[in-house]
């Protein structure tokens, strides 16, 4: 069964937040994000909220 969450994403290179819808399923969380606009593509904060 697949649960939405709200995902919160930082990026630790330059500060830009982003707040995704992601899909919860088999214990990972899939919201589509590949890089931020600064091309940081691996340092970043993920903060996982409630199920919607």
């Amino acid at each position: 069964m697949k649960y939405r969450v709200k995902v919160t994403i930082r990026c630790q290179s330059c500060g830009e937040r982003y707040i995704l819808k992601g899909r919860r399923a088999e214990g990972k969380v899939d919201t589509g994000f590949k890089k931020c606009l600064c091309n940081n593509d691996s340092n970043f904060e993920v903060q996982y909220e409630n199920e919607l």
